[in-house]
């Protein structure tokens, strides 16, 4: 299982890297440096706190996880 603060640390990373990509692209089609950074300031918000949320929300789900095996007390 991971610990909270992992789960965070994740968040933020990819936040960065999908952050970037995404103002990125916002500067290509608009060609204004301030528009394409308020999109990425708000989709970096918005975003990591559905990525966290959901990421905490699949460590409930067992689902494809292996079993951990059962000590027998004999």
């Amino acid at each position: 299982m991971e610990s909270r603060t992992r789960s965070l640390l994740k968040a933020i990373s990819w936040r960065i890297t999908a952050t970037l990509t995404t103002m990125i692209i916002a500067y290509m089609i608009t060609d204004k440096l301030d528009t394409a950074i308020a999109i990425g300031s708000i989709e970096f918000v918005l975003k990591f706190a559905i990525y966290y949320l959901h990421e905490r929300a699949w460590l409930k789900v067992t689902l494809g996880r292996p079993q951990a095996a059962q000590v027998s007390k004999t």
